[in-house]
């Protein structure tokens, strides 16, 4: 439907609230089972997108096309979700599906939980819970109806490192097992950077860059830690900007691009290179790219 897999394709979308130009013009699409990112300052307009993309508020002017036949095209979470902190992760889907229209047995209530990692078992209340427990049981309640695309505004905030690092497995494992269509604004790069296909980068409500995601974090990196052995006895960098590390080096770029630099090292005998990563540099990330 749509052409190729594209299930959302928002072009030229303004947004002004008084005076004040949150958005200017942005154009975004979305393919099924792609996971899409959104990174931007705080302020930047992230917020305000997902809500004219969700239905939640109009926009001036633009486009917004979603190719779906699905009952519910589109489920998300702006900013934290909004749960019923007396009834318990069950309790809180059955009345969810109950407002979306649907009638869910148990068994299908506690499928729904076990596909986002919590224990149907589980009947305290979920004001209890941890900020990744209620990330996940939002994630559950915008998977009702079977949306062939989700939105999630800053899903990351406020978990620590294993909560992340679990939530984007989830994300990972319900874009390719069911071919859902993701995006996900945050403003932390190395949240998005490992996770997203490609990224949206926007800036005082404009798109400033887009792109496969590993080819933006490369245009915005200065510098990368490269990883492996006889580094610290390399000919190579004995010319280059760098500073030695235990097992690894930062390479601050100069006339040599990071290319270059790694093709030299596989060919000096004696080092064994094992990994390489970007450094991204925020500030020129986000800064719009010349015409």
């Amino acid at each position: 439907i749509g052409g190729s897999y594209m299930i959302l394709d928002a072009r030229d979308v303004c947004k002004t609230y008084g005076s004040l130009e949150v958005l200017k013009g942005v154009s975004l699409s979305l393919n099924r089972s792609e996971i899409c990112g959104l990174i931007g300052p705080n302020g930047a307009g992230k917020s305000t997108l997902f809500r004219i993309l969700l239905g939640l508020v109009s926009r001036d002017s633009g486009t917004l096309e979603i190719h779906s036949q699905a009952s519910k095209p589109l489920g998300g979470i702006i900013e934290k979700p909004a749960l019923y902190g007396d009834l318990s992760a069950f309790e809180n889907l059955r009345v969810f599906s109950r407002i979306q229209g649907l009638q869910l047995s148990g068994a299908d209530i506690e499928a729904q939980l076990l596909q986002v990692g919590l224990s149907p078992s589980r009947k305290d209340p979920v004001r209890n819970f941890s900020m990744g427990m209620k990330q996940r049981l939002g994630l559950a309640i915008a998977l009702l109806n079977e949306p062939e695309c989700v939105i999630l505004d800053e899903p990351f905030s406020g978990l620590d490192p294993m909560g992340i690092r679990t939530l984007q497995d989830e994300i990972r494992e319900l874009a390719k097992s069911r071919g859902i269509g993701i995006l996900i604004s945050s403003h932390n790069l190395v949240e998005l950077g490992d996770l997203c296909d490609r990224l949206y980068v926007i800036n005082q409500g404009e798109i400033v860059r887009e792109g496969p995601a590993r080819d933006i974090l490369q245009q915005a990196a200065q510098s990368y830690v490269i990883y492996g052995t006889g580094l610290e006895s390399s000919a190579t960098l004995s010319k280059a900007d760098v500073e030695h590390r235990t097992g690894s080096v930062l390479v601050h770029l100069g006339e040599d691009s990071i290319h270059t630099i790694l093709q030299r090292l596989s060919a000096e005998p004696g080092v064994v290179l094992t990994a390489c990563v970007p450094q991204t540099n925020l500030t020129a990330l986000f800064e719009k790219t010349p015409e």
